[in-house]
């Protein structure tokens, strides 16, 4: 009708009419935000294209671009906090061999990885105090409103927590608060289905409420709230869903933030060695080459230039230095560094200020007052662990916000003011060791003056102050406050406050300081620290730091004495080394330039004593090798601490009597080890089947890829419980073995059905020397439905399935034509005597003519174990190639070349030998009888005690390749000593 076509007519009108009025909202929302996003980039332009490197005045900046030295980035993987010493975890950083990582660029930070195709919605960036995370955070935001990269973003909005901070007790909303910091988004009143990037600088710096589990929910960017309510449901996604957002903060408060909430953890390490020489390069024209060679020839001075800020102040130091003379003395500790850098700041301030010259004295009265009163502030916000400081915290220090200006002023490059909004200031100093050696500073001055001791709970009387002016007291009592501190928090504070106390460096402050040091004085300290190093439950980590300590004193006699042992070869046989020896062998082995990639305890000395001394050193590694080290259960905390800080690629511990109760301590660390541990094994470690059950959790928690539990009777149960965790969906295991382990059908069965599993990773199984009967069809069906496994089954069968290695048993004689002419056989050649007259053999080229030997008539191969009876004393229990020498040559002995291997006997102690090398003795011998198991194929040579009852206890054990035949050979120096072979049924 003609009704219902004007009615048409109508609709068709209002649907066109409501298209258009969307089209021009949409229209009109796109040149509001384009006009937007024109004005924020030129906001940001001139925010950041001029930063200040080190210092904070306007007039010092220079261009970012310009002085911008890449940083190595990487991807962490977890946000587990971090609570050591900045400066502990930097050198443990530099310690770390070359392992493959996942580098990021600053451009590609928000882009999506081949192993994380999904967008990446926050980014958490972690990082050492000036390591250049703000840095890092001005270079992207500029490089997007310069047009350089980030193009995809519509808006960019950087924040710091230290603004943040001053809004605490404020209420915004979303819109309100981008309104209150960036006037250019006025003119937007909905940030929704933007793209927009929120950065946070300095989330250690955050002083607001951060509670993720008590506070409310908020959606609405409109609505008002406290400024800890709009980050927390914006970090949850609750506001604003599609924005992305980038914090960075200090390890320490990595966790603060959940880690649900997080898409991808990164890490600035600063500056790679290669970074560091451009960045030198940069600042040094001429005399680069100098700079460089000195800084790498100081270990501390190395490590610390990972930090770009402390390179800047390196540079400061070094470029004055290298102005005032043509061969100036560079400085060659932390603390020489630090009083350089603060003397060169007041003669910098003195001319500046007061008209004075380079020559003129540079401590004026108003300068000594100004760093006594930072040296106050310093201390005292350290202790409460403030890196920034507010006019409140100031006032609480005895200082006004006035008197504060002038002095950011005076000591621009010590201590600066950083305006914020609305006039308000925040105060720092350039970076925390600035801070630490000012509170040293501090502490020293104090105590010099007035006999009152800072790091004492309880000030001392009036009287006790007149006989306790005598810096060794100060000194003492912040050695024991520094040992104290599980996290090492006062580690440089210490360092410095020593160094402080030398005549050399008090010199250089003449006219601040009080001259006091004295020689006498210090060598009391450097007793006191060299006692603490021989405590018994002092850590790894603690013991390092007293040796840094031991380098600010000028102190290297403990490092000298391991050198010069080291040099003469003495190591190894120096008898039982006190802990302060294991420790400077540790602390010299890692200030050197020496590949620790590869850590063998036996080249040291086989002892829990050593490996708890050397713990850095196994943190610094990526293989680690304890085979037959005679390590007992109480070794495995101290190394599970290690390992869930390491870089560890490869632990064997095979031969060790660790147990199920050691191995169990080191599966916690196994499971929270940052990197891809590929081999683990635990050969012949006396385990039981109880044990595979936390080995299972590990296989389900961890990225372990290799594990060879050989030689433990962990029988058809305990690989029951292992097949739970090689089922388990995140167990990326590859290898396997599980030789001589006591398993027969049942467990061959479960072993099936585990690698059916369509989760299963597993490429090589190795259950030779076992029993799996039927089950073997199973295994060997699966094999060939899986080309990619590989599968060993033989040898099997029933005799396997005895306990220990005696069903290796095996029989051979001595062969007559080798043996010495002062050495007696018996007639079915199972058993030698030393004699004393020469028996008349015939001449014969294999004979020893020498040395009083005899080799085994036939050679060994594969699993072999025997047993032997000896007595007497200086004997030789040996295996060697067919060709080791038989003249008069010393070379010629057994342990004494690269072809034998040897466990000597004498006075009831037991020693080994091998090419030259004999260590120190192993054990007392308990019983007459020896048991020797040797696995030519997997390289290992075993000796035990054989013990009342049959029970075998490790005595040693060699690893290394054998490439020859090898041959059982005797050796018996004294006349009526004698060895015979036990027949074993």
């Amino acid at each position: 009708s003609k009704e219902s076509l004007q009615n048409r007519s109508d609709l068709k009108l209002s649907v066109s009419r409501s298209t258009d009025n969307d089209f021009l909202f949409c229209l009109g929302r796109a040149v509001g935000v384009g006009d937007c996003k024109d004005k924020l980039k030129s906001h940001l332009r001139q925010r950041f294209s001029r930063v200040s490197e080190g210092v904070a005045k306007a007039a010092d900046s220079a261009s970012l671009t310009q002085f911008y030295t890449e940083l190595y980035i990487t991807e962490s993987g977890t946000s587990e906090v971090n609570q050591d010493h900045e400066v502990r975890h930097i050198e443990n950083a530099s310690r770390r061999p070359a392992a493959p990582e996942t580098t990021i660029t600053c451009e590609d930070i928000f882009k999506p990885h081949q192993h994380s195709p999904e967008a990446i919605r926050f980014v958490l960036t972690k990082g050492v105090a000036g390591v250049g995370k703000t840095v890092l955070t001005q270079k992207l935001s500029l490089d997007w409103a310069e047009g350089r990269a980030h193009q995809d973003l519509q808006l960019l909005f950087p924040f710091t927590f230290r603004e943040l901070n001053m809004l605490r007790d404020t209420q915004f909303s979303l819109v309100g608060l981008l309104h209150h910091f960036f006037s250019p988004s006025k003119d937007l009143s909905s940030f929704q289905q933007l793209q927009v990037l929120f950065i946070f600088d300095g989330l250690d710096e955050c002083r607001l409420p951060l509670d993720f589990s008590g506070t409310p929910v908020l959606t609405d960017p409109t609505e008002a709230a406290s400024v800890h309510v709009l980050l927390v449901n914006l970090i949850r996604g609750r506001l604003l869903p599609s924005a992305q957002l980038w914090i960075t903060t200090r390890p320490a408060a990595a966790n603060q933030i959940p880690a649900e909430c997080i898409s991808m953890v990164t890490e600035v390490r600063g500056f790679t060695d290669l970074q560091k020489e451009q960045y030198f390069r940069k600042r040094f024209r001429v005399q680069a080459a100098v700079v460089i060679s000195h800084i790498k020839s100081i270990r501390s001075l190395h490590i610390m230039s990972h930090i770009p800020v402390f390179c800047w102040i390196l540079s400061t130091v070094l470029q004055r230095l290298l102005e005032q003379t043509d061969e100036p003395e560079l400085p060659r500790t932390l603390t020489q560094m630090y009083v350089y850098f603060l003397v060169v700041q007041a003669k910098v301030q003195n001319i500046k200020y007061h008209q004075g010259s380079v020559a003129d004295l540079h401590w004026t009265p108003e300068t000594r007052e100004m760093v006594e009163s930072l040296g106050k502030v310093a201390f005292e916000q350290l202790q409460k662990g403030n890196l920034i400081f507010y006019e409140c915290d100031l006032s609480e220090c005895g200082l006004d916000a006035a008197a504060a200006s002038v002095y950011s002023g005076v000591f621009t490059q010590v201590f600066r003011e950083e305006p914020g909004l609305y006039q308000d200031k925040v105060y720092c100093f350039i970076h925390l060791s600035v801070q630490e050696f000012l509170a040293a500073l501090h502490v020293h001055q104090t105590f010099i003056n007035t006999g009152v001791n800072l790091l004492e709970v309880k000030p001392p009387s009036i009287f006790t102050r007149a006989f306790r002016r005598k810096s060794d007291i100060l000194q003492r009592s912040a050695v024991d406050q520094a040992l104290q501190s599980p996290n090492g928090h006062l580690d440089l504070f210490l360092r410095f406050l020593l160094g402080l106390s030398l005549p050399t460096n008090q010199r250089l402050l003449q006219g601040l300081l009080t001259q006091t040091g004295s020689d006498q004085t210090n060598q009391e300290t450097v007793k006191y620290i060299k006692q603490k190093l021989n405590e018994k439950n002092l850590s790894a980590e603690r013991s390092l730091n007293l040796f840094h300590c031991l380098n600010e004193l000028n102190d290297h006699s403990l490092v000298q004495e391991i050198q010069k042992n080291m040099r003469e070869g003495q190591l190894s046989t120096y008898g039982n080394m006190s802990p302060a020896q294991w420790s400077a062998l540790s602390f010299l082995l890692l200030s050197s330039d020496s590949d620790l990639e590869e850590f063998d305890l036996k080249k040291y000395q086989r002892s829990e004593t050593a490996l708890l001394g050397l713990l850095p050193v196994v943190r610094a590694s990526t293989k680690v090798l304890l085979i037959g080290c005679g390590l007992s259960p109480h070794i495995c905390g101290p190394l599970a601490s290690v390992l869930s800080s390491s870089s560890l690629t490869h632990l064997d511990l095979s031969h060790n009597e660790l147990q199920d109760s050691g191995v169990e301590l080191l599966c916690s660390g196994l499971k929270s080890a940052p990197s891809a541990l590929s081999l683990s094994s635990v050969i012949g470690c006396g385990l039981s089947p109880h044990i595979c059950g936390p080995l299972a959790s590990v296989l389900s928690s961890s990225s372990l890829t290799h594990l060879d539990l050989s030689h433990n009777e962990i029988q058809d149960s305990g690989v029951e419980l292992l097949c739970s965790g090689l089922k388990s969906t995140p167990c990326r295991l590859e290898t396997l073995r599980l030789s001589a382990c006591l398993v027969s059908e049942r467990g061959g069965a479960a072993l099936a059905s585990a690698l059916s599993s369509a989760s299963s990773h597993l490429r090589e199984l190795d259950l030779s020397f076992n029993h799996p009967g039927p089950s073997a069809e199973l295994l060997t069906a699966l094999q060939d439905q899986h080309p990619l496994l590989f599968v060993r089954l033989d040898p099997g069968g029933e005799r396997w399935m005895l306990p220990g290695p005696r069903k290796y048993s095996c029989e051979f004689s001595l062969d007559l034509t080798t043996a010495h002419k002062c050495l007696l056989l018996s007639e079915d050649c199972q058993t030698v005597s030393r004699v004393t007259d020469e028996q008349q053999y015939p001449d014969h080229k294999e004979r020893f003519t020498y040395f009083p030997q005899v080799l085994s008539s036939s050679s060994l191969q594969g699993r072999c174990y025997w047993e032997l009876e000896w007595s007497g004393e200086k004997l030789d229990i040996a295996v060697s190639y067919r060709g080791i020498g038989r003249g008069v040559e010393k070379e010629n002995e057994f342990g004494k070349n690269d072809q034998s291997w040897n466990l000597w006997i004498d006075k009831g102690k037991y020693w080994e030998c091998h090419n030259h090398k004999r260590t120190s003795e192993i054990m007392y011998a308990s019983s007459n009888r020896v048991g020797v198991f040797l696995n030519s194929e997997a390289g290992t040579l075993t000796f035990y005690q054989v013990l009342s009852g049959g029970q075998l206890s490790p005595i040693y054990s060699f690893s290394c390749s054998f490439t020859e035949p090898l041959f059982p050979g005797y050796g018996l120096y004294i006349p009526g000593s004698s060895l015979s072979l036990v027949k074993l049924t």
